[in-house]
């Protein structure tokens, strides 16, 4: 595997995102570990990530989220919408987020980063 560092957006809370870390830290590979809860993206790291993904902001709401319940069900949201409640709101980013160079992925299950590293 080769060693491009990876970053992985983990909240240490989450079963899926340890798991993911333990994977990464298994794999030699060089690790930036950022807690999304205490250092949230801003808007326009969101969108890049978002492109990195390859998806729509509303494709990373956790829609289990009290705070989703609360404030967004039920709502049609734009993409500019659904990136400001993402960054008002933390913890409705799915997660890990796990990026390698200009791709990224989210470990759901955590061993879809190992396609991430696999990929070169």
């Amino acid at each position: 595997m080769s060693q491009i560092p990876v970053r992985i957006y983990h909240n240490r809370r989450c079963s899926k995102s340890r798991a993911a870390c333990q994977l990464l830290s298994q794999s030699g590979v060089p690790v930036e570990i950022i807690d999304y809860l205490e250092t949230p993206p801003k808007r326009d790291e969101l969108h890049l990530l978002l492109r990195q993904l390859d998806m729509p902001a509303a494709g990373l709401v956790r829609r289990g989220e009290a705070v989703f319940r609360e404030f967004y069900a039920g709502r049609t949201l734009s993409e500019d919408e659904w990136l400001d409640a993402l960054v008002a709101h933390p913890i409705l980013i799915e997660r890990p987020i796990v990026v390698r160079g200009d791709r990224a992925v989210v470990g759901r299950p955590p061993e879809k980063v190992l396609e991430l590293l696999q990929a070169d």
